[in-house]
């Protein structure tokens, strides 16, 4: 009678070291962990099982030296700033150079912004700061491009010049600091490559989504995929209050910053 009731309970051991083991995720391959959905039921055994041919991707073409691809929403053309305004709703004030094709911010006149509103978006942007160097710190061609009309992305000359790095160039503005700085001699022009996802709110106007973005710095990745804590502000808190589609804003930081801008354009993802 003994060695059964020992034998029974070396088999209930057995079991429940077998149950355990395949009950506990640590054992399981990770192969099992990161299955999508849409992959579980009978393995494909053709490989035309495996094969979409539809929806068919539209076709995009693509343009030479940072110029608009084709289904890009050009906002700068290098003539005018007929696509822009100031936050007063007048005409956009600041100074155009149409014979090299851009534009510079005037001093004290204020911020512009798009006529047209956007939500997530991919963004190209080309900036420079003067040659001359008149100040440090934050005073140093200081401007900013505001997605949406609330979050900043830092234009500065950081080049012998430091400052908070959570407000250095290619920072999102007092929220993230940058992979790396990948400025170009100052003077020189720099570019911006932004992949934005707008934050998504329900209808009480609660934040369900955060916004991510992706910044590449003169082809740098700087910013990977970055979650938007929500507004930029210089003193405070990020806030965040429901909103739709909005402008796309650049900043007059008003201390003769000097900073300009050509070849702006849009996608709408």
């Amino acid at each position: 009678m003994k060695k059964i009731i020992w034998s029974l309970l070396g088999l209930l051991i057995i079991s429940c070291q077998e149950k355990a083991t395949v009950e506990t995720p640590e054992t399981k391959s990770e192969v099992d962990y990161i299955i999508h959905e849409e992959y579980s039921g009978t393995e494909p055994t053709k490989p035309e099982e495996t094969e979409l041919y539809k929806p068919v991707p539209a076709t995009v073409t693509p343009a030479k030296n940072n110029a608009a691809p084709s289904d890009a929403i050009v906002l700068f053309n290098g003539n005018n700033l007929d696509q822009w305004v100031g936050t007063d709703g007048k005409p956009a004030p600041w100074d155009v150079n149409e014979e090299d094709g851009f534009f510079t911010v005037k001093d004290k006149s204020g911020d512009i912004k798009t006529k047209k509103e956007f939500g997530s978006i991919q963004l190209h942007i080309e900036w420079r700061s003067p040659k001359e160097i008149l100040r440090d710190g934050q005073n140093r061609a200081n401007s900013g491009v505001f997605l949406q009309d609330r979050y900043e992305i830092q234009v500065l000359d950081n080049n012998n010049n430091d400052t908070y790095v959570n407000g250095q160039v290619g920072s999102i503005y007092k929220q993230h600091i940058p992979l790396a700085k990948a400025s170009v001699p100052t003077g020189e022009w720099n570019t911006y490559d932004v992949v934005y996802h707008a934050p998504e709110f329900n209808k009480a106007g609660k934040k369900i989504k955060s916004g991510t973005l992706t910044l590449l710095h003169n082809g740098i990745l700087v910013l990977d995929h970055v979650e938007i804590k929500g507004t930029t502000p210089y003193i405070g808190w990020p806030k965040n209050e429901a909103h739709g589609k909005a402008p796309l804003r650049l900043q007059d930081h008003g201390d003769n910053s000097r900073v300009s801008y050509r070849n702006i354009w849009v996608r709408e993802l």
